[in-house]
C-alpha cells in the first residue's frame, strides 16, 4: 500500500490541482456508465434510431425539405443532440443521487478532492458518454441517411458545449433530488418538454412570431440548431449568438454546480 501511494502519490496537487485524484474519479465515473452499456450508451441509439425510422415511415417521402435539405438529413442530428442532451443530465444526475441514496456519498466528500475537481471531473464523465452515444448514433445512421460532418470544429465545440451544461445541470439536480421521484419531476416536467420544443422535429421558423423569439432563449434550442449546423450547413438561429449564450451558461451552471457542492448542499449534515 505504501508503495502504490509512493508511485500514484494520492493526494499530492501539481499547480493547485489534484490529477491523480480527479483522474481516477473520472475513470470510475466513465466504468459506471460503461459497465452498464446496454442500458447508458447502446438504448439511447436504439431509441434514436427507431425514432427516425418511425417518423420516416410515418411522414413518407413527401415531406418538403427544411432548410434546404431533406426532412429525414434534418431530423436525424436533432434525435442525435436530444440524446446528447438527455443522457448527459443522466449521468451526472444518477451519480449524485445514487451516491446519497446508496450512502456512498461520503466516500466521495471525504475523498482528497476539491469542489473543483470533484464537479469536473463528474461532468467530463458526462461528456464522453454524450461523445460515445454521438459517435455511434452517426455511424449507424449513415447507412442508411445521406449524413456527414461537415464542420468538426463546430460539431466538437456544441458537443462539448452541451454536454458541459446538462451535465453541470444534472449534477445540481442531483444534489438537489432526495429521491428518484424528485429526479422523474425534472426529467418529465423540465429536460424532455425543452427537448422537444427545440426544434428537434421542425424548423422554429414555421412557429408563430412569439413562440419564435421564445425559443431563441431556449438553451436546448440552440444545442440542437448548432449540432444541426455542423451537418446540413444551414440553421434557424445565429451560431454567433448561439455559442456566446452556451458558454455563458457553461460557466453559470458549472459555478452554481461548484458553490451547492462546496457548500455541502443536502449532501451535509
Amino acid at each position: 500500500m505504501v508503495e502504490l501511494h509512493n508511485k500514484y502519490q494520492f493526494g499530492k496537487r501539481r499547480f493547485g490541482i489534484n490529477w491523480v485524484g480527479a483522474y481516477t474519479l473520472y475513470l470510475k465515473e466513465t466504468l459506471r456508465f460503461l459497465s452498464v452499456i446496454g442500458q447508458t450508451v447502446i438504448g439511447p441509439v436504439i431509441t434514436a434510431i427507431l425514432f427516425l425510422l418511425v417518423i420516416s415511415l410515418a411522414l413518407g417521402e413527401d415531406r418538403p425539405n427544411v432548410l434546404g435539405v431533406t426532412f429525414i438529413e434534418f431530423l436525424a442530428p436533432g434525435l442525435i443532440a436530444m440524446q446528447v442532451i438527455q443522457q448527459a443530465f443522466s449521468h451526472s444526475s444518477s451519480s449524485l443521487l445514487m451516491g446519497k441514496v446508496m450512502g456512498n456519498i461520503v466516500d466521495l466528500i471525504g475523498a482528497p478532492l476539491s469542489a473543483a475537481e470533484v464537479t469536473l471531473a463528474i461532468i467530463f464523465a458526462s461528456i464522453t458518454r454524450s461523445l460515445i452515444i454521438s459517435i455511434i448514433s452517426i455511424i449507424l445512421f449513415s447507412v442508411t441517411i445521406e449524413l456527414e460532418i461537415k464542420h468538426y470544429l463546430i460539431f466538437f465545440t456544441y458537443l462539448f458545449l452541451s454536454s458541459f451544461i446538462m451535465g453541470a445541470v444534472g449534477f445540481i439536480a442531483g444534489l438537489w433530488a432526495d429521491k428518484f421521484d424528485s429526479m422523474a419531476t425534472i426529467t418529465n416536467f423540465i429536460i424532455v418538454p425543452l427537448s422537444f420544443l427545440s426544434g428537434t422535429f421542425y424548423s422554429v421558423e414555421r412557429l408563430p412570431y412569439f413562440l419564435n423569439v421564445i425559443s431563441q432563449y431556449n438553451p436546448f434550442f440552440h444545442m440542437i440548431d448548432g449540432f444541426r449546423y455542423a451537418f446540413i450547413n444551414n440553421m434557424d438561429g445565429s451560431i454567433k449568438f448561439g455559442l456566446i449564450y452556451l458558454i455563458i451558461l457553461s460557466i453559470l451552471t458549472w459555478f452554481i454546480s461548484y458553490i451547492l457542492y462546496k457548500k455541502g448542499y443536502k449532501i451535509k449534515s
